[in-house]
């Protein structure tokens, strides 16, 4: 049974020049590493993967501050990763990407790509330009989106502040990015206003599976809201195995959230191939794990967010 990987990155070679004539060689203090459809089918092969969702990682549009320039590159990127999905259906899918924090032009991207171009989903980061998914004012974009029943794959980016010397943003300010986004979508009801949009939080949901508890005693002291329902919101969320699948993370993310929600994430190129398959390894040694379970992670919890792909090679 191949797997179906939901956290599997694409930088098309137009994409990584307009990068590198910006300044940007890095994304969350590593290189950006080279990609292609090739590269991809290998690793693929290496991870016992049938059918990878490609996205565009961080920094996404937001080096592009002109409104029209970004909403022009989404729509360059979404053209050339439908492509790559044309030409091999069963193998490719893709999260579009939207030029956040640009709302309107986020919503009006978010529905040709959907409706158009047949988006396996959409890509948000967590916080584009320092503004965080949750805040005010993106109602336009969750309703296109909720309407939709629509995935939303939740990535995070570069922390809205000053890198730490000796800290790699990747291995430790990510984790809080993607916690920092799914806190606001609960505290802020985003979860309960949109209840079709299916969020898929990144790297095992950040902290949000060993520190739920904790978040939802934050938000009750905040808002008065229900401890219960609180938590109920955040183990609704999906969460992909990406750089998580270890005999640390997995009991808590397993324990925690709803079942059903786990699936697999390798994150490559950002991972290479040996990194992948080191945590890939971790779901068949892991001794919690039944076969059932196993599989549902791999596949099955996939092909109930994309339909589609049930014709994908078994």
């Amino acid at each position: 049974m191949l797997r179906i990987d939901t956290h599997h990155h694409a930088i098309p070679s137009e994409y990584r020049n307009l990068l590198r004539k910006a300044g940007i060689e890095e994304a969350g203090g590593r290189e950006v590493p080279e990609w292609s459809p090739e590269g991809s089918a290998q690793a693929m092969s290496e991870l016992a993967v049938g059918t990878a969702i490609l996205s565009v990682s961080a920094p996404g549009t937001t080096f592009l501050p002109n409104p029209a320039d970004a909403a022009a590159l989404a729509r360059d990127l979404n053209e050339h990763l439908a492509a790559v999905v044309a030409a091999q259906p069963n193998r490719f899918g893709f999260f579009a990407t939207v030029p956040m924090p640009h709302v309107t032009e986020s919503a009006e991207e978010a529905v040709r790509a959907l409706d158009e171009l047949h988006a396996d989903g959409v890509i948000l980061l967590a916080n584009a330009c320092g503004v965080y998914l949750g805040q005010d004012g993106q109602a336009d974009l969750f309703s296109v989106l909720n309407a939709r029943s629509a995935v939303v794959f939740i990535h995070p980016a570069d922390l809205p502040g000053p890198a730490v010397n000796g800290v790699l943003p990747f291995a430790t300010d990510f984790l809080l990015d993607t916690a920092r986004a799914a806190y606001l979508l609960v505290r802020n009801e985003v979860r309960r206003d949109y209840p079709d949009i299916k969020f898929i939080l990144s790297h095992a949901g950040g902290f949000v599976p060993y520190a739920s508890h904790r978040m939802a005693i934050g938000i009750l002291s905040d808002t008065g809201r229900s401890l219960t329902d609180t938590l109920d919101d955040f183990a609704g969320f999906y969460f992909d195995t990406a750089l998580s699948s270890t005999a640390a993370a997995l009991p808590s993310l397993i324990a925690f959230a709803k079942p059903g929600h786990v699936t697999f994430g390798s994150d490559y190129p950002f991972a290479p191939i040996p990194v992948a398959k080191l945590f890939a390894a971790g779901l068949q040694t892991y001794p919690a794990l039944d076969t059932g379970t196993r599989a549902a992670i791999d596949r099955l919890n996939a092909l109930r967010l994309f339909p589609r792909l049930g014709t994908a090679p078994d």
